[in-house]
């Protein structure tokens, strides 16, 4: 292991070295793991690489119909379900997965659903999404109507 050094408040030591006697180990340890935890994080909200528009087409056939369909989330993925298709959290937006084996296929926006596109038309987020507040920012977009 390589050593760091690195300047810290007071306030952030003391509650350090709590932290540490709390749990019985060393500031070290408590600091690498706070840092091990963040690189999780970021790791987790990477987004995955932009598929090709060539391997898209087929998935946008596929579940085109159901997007324009769904009367929300729970019928939405009732229907994608069906044809062996899930959708998850992908950083501030949604992705389409293989049901069964999990494998990424592509995000939902690149498929022509954009998530604020959905959250608007659904009306609420993605069940167990993070970012909820997306919602409200939709909503205080003003909508042009051209006369």
């Amino acid at each position: 292991m390589e050593s760091v050094s690195f300047k810290l408040p007071a306030e952030m030591i003391a509650r350090l070295e709590g932290l540490a006697r709390d749990d019985d180990v060393s500031v070290g340890q408590v600091i690498r793991a706070a840092v091990d935890r963040e690189f999780r994080r970021r790791d987790a909200l990477r987004m995955p690489p932009r598929v090709c528009q060539r391997l898209l087409a087929p998935v946008r056939a596929r579940v085109c119909e159901d997007f324009e369909a769904a009367q929300g989330w729970s019928d939405l993925r009732d229907r994608l379900v069906a044809k062996g298709y899930t959708l998850r959290e992908s950083g501030g937006g949604l992705a389409l997965h293989e049901a069964i084996s999990g494998r990424f296929l592509c995000r939902t926006s690149e498929i022509g659903f954009g998530y604020p596109a959905l959250l608007n038309r659904f009306s609420q987020p993605f069940p167990g999404h993070s970012h909820t507040w997306l919602l409200d920012r939709i909503r205080e977009v003003p909508v042009y109507v051209k006369s």
